[in-house]
């Protein structure tokens, strides 16, 4: 029975708790914690709807209908919402105002099916006085948002499912194991990356010379440049092409020449000024943040990771203390306008503010982010003085930079001026002119709040530093010393870093902000990039995968060809096209383009040989093979014969493979193939080598004569033995001879210096304990792919150290046995402990688990995201991260099948 309440469903716990406290007892608010139901797994499809559905979950003869299923991590969320629906009288659907949570307001309208008026809620902060407003200012749901997330999901289903099987096929797998992708943004994404350093690895570098010049006036000293050698300019790094090529004609320096024109200016020792130009300028301050520009600056001022800075960022908004996070729009409202501008004259004074409000402009034509900048909430903006021990570290670094842009973005401009000065020496016979300027700001402006972080250049070796110039005039004459000539070399493109590589998606129309920090993060995981410092770096893999996308899949990773299809799940979004007939087209293909399924249906052979191969030279071909990347050498007075296989250094970029890098692997000596001596209780051979899977310890028979330098400790390959007589047909090979022993090395264990004994000790795992005296089962103490462990049956426990494993007493084995597996076992071992959780009411310790490190209040366990670091992770984040997973609900249970929800019609827009 109802009972006169307001039902309002959110998608996060955190933001229901502040909702429910601005709108009162009248209103019960929910959350949904994001999707409740998404397509259907093919195991989770009825027997009689598997010819229809039961490839991707979509029928493609029907226009594209999809089968949907309620999560199994989702039965209790929508028994709850079932529940608080009978005793409403109203429901308010207060999802995110964008094309997902326009999304996920119409599987709760569909599942929960409710029989009382339904409407729309939106807001772009959570203050009390926003969702007052938004109360009171309903809408429809926007069915045109809904087909344009659902084209969208279908589309990327149809792409992944459709390509991936063939990257499984013709490439295998990633980093430890994983299954390869594709799909319409992440392989865009990966081959921009690549085709990066593509670029860099083609780059010739060119070599320049110049000098420099310490020149002083009275005492007031500054550095020049050699710019002119009689009138003809000097080459600079940008005067060469990726060739290592001149674009026009300069003078160029080799070294020699620039030391003796530096000991001719040496021997000058004065310079006179032969012109000074004085240029007034003036720098606008940056527009309000976007989604886009959020995670660039965040990158760069305060080091996160894209998927890091909207973790932070989304705690911010649910908490009240940012607008949604989710925007193109560079808009502010009136009231944010007048906040900034108020405290930009309180802190910086009457002159900081322009005489009218600033409006940027804002590019983008999608409208289903049609909502303000990012900026401080509330008609008053609190400072980050202010917010101080209300929010993590994370957060007040977040929260800072959000409040300095948005004051700065409504600040004056800052006015300069840049004095050039030109000095001329007499450098026997030729005249040098030296160049060197400074700049004034005259009035700082926008940069008393806030400067935007640049991204590395090419061209950054050539710009100079800021200085100051002392008061000069035409025909004074400076004194020089210090004279130096300097050598430089151009540079390739610099790497991508997250923060350029969001630039560079945005620009080129790949993907969408609201993505962009889980592309990223996709392709992280799938191993088709590394991060080394800031920048990513594309492994060998993903030029196999990018090569064969390139060759079969030409359209899909296009880059004007992606961006078309954000245009066009755009113009879905805003009612201009039917989601259907783009579906078809973009499938079965029409006139202007082939078809998806004509491109699968129609590949024809693939050489995963080739594909997985990149020519060094004539004789060196980079191989990527199952257990990853080599080089392969052939032997040319013998290129018949089985070439040899040389290992490369996980930590080589593409790049850095060049001819002569691969022919210095080829000549070093082989770490492994070192015998370390015989085993003294049978005589055979140990043997240490360094093998695909890593460096490992063989124990050999030691029949072969082996010839070993007695210097280095190496076997002195002899020439092959005749071939031994094949085994009899139908007899197994391994039959005819025994296995070797092998036994691999620990991680703090090194090809050149472990010894014989511990090889011994390493054969011999795994080590036997003890027995456990309570049971009479027997303890061992081994090596896994988690890392060093007991195990006393089916029972284990881990170990804090590699060194453990060799080191551990029966005693010490059953004091951990005697403790609980997980939860309050091993107390001592935390990186950090914390009060109790206030809904559990035990405290909260963060710990480094098998799969990274974790929060636990011995109840729980949340998993510290991917770009947080545990140094950062505070009580309040911790206590957030137990309270998001306890809102999630156990992982799902594979073998349980769900029933499935009827799949939706297509409803004409409201």
């Amino acid at each position: 029975m109802a009972t006169g309440k307001k039902l309002v469903i959110v998608e996060s716990p955190t933001k229901m708790k502040s909702i429910q406290g601005y709108l009162g007892d009248e209103y019960e608010v929910l959350s949904s914690v994001g999707h409740i139901r998404d397509l259907a797994s093919k195991k989770d499809i009825p027997a009689e709807k598997k010819q229809a559905y039961g490839k991707y979950s979509i029928d493609i003869d029907n226009d594209f209908d999809p089968y949907y299923v309620i999560s199994d991590r989702k039965t209790k969320t929508v028994a709850e919402l079932k529940r608080a629906l009978k005793e409403a009288d109203e429901v308010l659907l207060a999802t995110d105002e964008d094309r997902e949570g326009e999304a996920i307001a119409w599987h709760l309208l569909e599942v929960l099916k409710p029989k009382v008026p339904v409407k729309r809620m939106v807001f772009h902060e959570i203050t009390k006085e926003a969702i007052r407003a938004a109360v009171e200012k309903t809408r429809d749901l926007d069915l045109a948002l809904v087909d344009a997330q659902e084209t969208r999901r279908v589309l990327d289903r149809l792409y992944g499912w459709d390509v991936s099987p063939v990257l499984w096929r013709k490439v295998g797998s990633g980093r430890e194991g994983a299954a390869l992708s594709a799909g319409r943004v992440q392989s865009a994404a990966t081959r921009m990356v690549v085709d990066r350093e593509r670029e860099r690895m083609a780059f010739v570098s060119a070599d320049y010379w110049d000098v420099e010049a310490l020149a002083t006036k009275q005492g007031s000293s500054f550095t020049t440049r050699l710019a002119r050698l009689d009138g003809a300019p000097l080459a600079r790094g940008a005067d060469f092409d990726d060739n290592g090529q001149l674009k026009k004609a300069v003078v160029v320096l080799d070294e020699a020449a620039a030391r003796a024109l530096a000991d001719a200016v040496d021997a000058a020792a004065e310079a006179s000024v032969t012109a000074l130009e004085a240029k007034p300028g003036t720098r606008s301050p940056k527009p309000p943040f976007t989604t886009s520009t959020l995670q660039q600056e965040a990158g760069r001022k305060l080091s996160m990771s894209a998927k890091h800075a909207m973790s932070v960022a989304q705690r911010l908004y649910e908490k009240g203390y940012i607008t949604y996070m989710r925007t193109d729009s560079t808009a502010l409202s009136a009231q944010a306008v007048t906040a900034a501008r108020t405290q930009a004259v309180e802190l910086y004074g009457d002159k900081a503010v322009p005489l009218n409000p600033r409006t940027y402009r804002n590019n983008s034509k999608n409208a289903q982010e049609a909502h303000e900048a990012i900026r401080p909430s509330g008609e008053f903006f609190r400072r980050p003085t202010e917010v101080t021990g209300q929010l993590d570290r994370d957060e007040e670094r977040m929260y800072d930079l959000i409040w300095k842009r948005t004051i700065a973005s409504q600040m004056s401009d800052a006015k300069y001026e840049t004095t050039t000065v030109t000095l001329a020496v007499d450098a026997g016979g030729k005249t040098a002119e030296f160049t060197a300027s400074g700049t004034v700001y005259t009035f700082k402006g926008f940069l008393e709040a806030y400067e935007e972080g640049r991204d590395e250049k090419r061209s950054d070796a050539d710009r100079s530093d800021d200085q100051s110039l002392p008061a000069l005039a035409v025909g004074d004459v400076l004194a020089l010393a210090e004279i130096e000539p300097k050598g430089h070399s151009t540079s390739p493109k610099p790497r991508y870093t997250e923060a350029s590589l969001v630039k560079a998606l945005e620009e080129k129309g790949i993907g969408r902000p609201s993505t962009f920090a889980s592309i990223i993060d996709v392709i992280l995981d799938r191993g088709y990039v590394v991060k080394r410092g800031q920048a990513l770096v594309p492994t060998w893999l993903s030029f196999s995968v990018v090569r064969l996308l390139e060759q079969h899949f030409a359209d899909l990773v296009d880059y004007d060809f992606t961006a078309a299809l954000e245009d066009d799940l755009d113009a879905i979004a805003r009612g201009e096209q039917q989601r259907t007939a783009w579906l078809k087209e973009f499938y079965f293909g029409s006139d202007a383009h082939v078809g998806l399924r004509n491109i699968v249906e129609n590949l024809g052979e693939i050489d995963a040989r080739e594909l997985n191969a990149t020519r060094i030279t004539d004789t060196v071909t980079l191989r990527f093979g199952k257990y990853g990347p080599y080089l392969e050498v052939v032997d040319p007075a013998n290129p018949d014969a089985e070439p040899r296989r040389v290992n490369i250094p996980e930590d080589l970029a593409p790049d850095e493979l060049t001819p002569a890098k691969a022919q210095e692997l080829i000549d070093a000596p082989v770490a492994g193939n070192r015998v370390l001596g015989e085993n003294p209780a049978n005589g055979k051979l140990i043997v240490v080598k360094d093998g695909r899977f890593g460096p490992y310890i063989e124990e050999t028979e030691p029949e072969a004569p082996v010839a070993v330098d007695p210097e280095t400790g190496e076997v002195i390959e002899s020439a092959p033995a005749a071939k031994e007589t094949a085994p009899a047909k139908g007899k197994k090979a391994k039959d005819a001879a025994p296995k070797n022993r092998t036994a691999s090395l620990f991680r703090s264990m090194s090809v050149d210096t472990i010894d014989l004994e511990t090889a011994l000790r390493l054969l011999e795992l795994p080590r036997v304990v003890g027995e456990d005296p309570a049971t009479g089962e027997q303890i061992t103490a081994q090596n896994g792919r988690f890392g060093p462990y007991l195990k006393k049956g089916t029972d284990s426990r881990s170990l804090e150290s590699e060194a453990q494993i060799f080191d551990i007493t029966l005693e010490q084995a059953l004091e951990l046995y005697a403790q609980p597996k997980y939860g309050a076992r091993r107390a001592s071992s935390a990186l950090k402990e914390f009060d109790a959780d206030p809904t559990s009411g035990k405290p909260i310790r963060l710990r480094d688990g098998r799969f990274g490190p974790y929060v636990t209040d011995g109840e729980t366990n949340a998993t510290i995201p991917r770009g947080e670091q545990v140094d950062d992770v505070t009580f309040e984040r911790a206590v957030q991260l137990l309270a998001d997973k306890r809102a999630k609900g156990p992982a799902p249970k594979r073998t349980t099948t769900r029933r499935s929800t009827t799949a939706r019609k297509t409803t004409a827009k409201k």
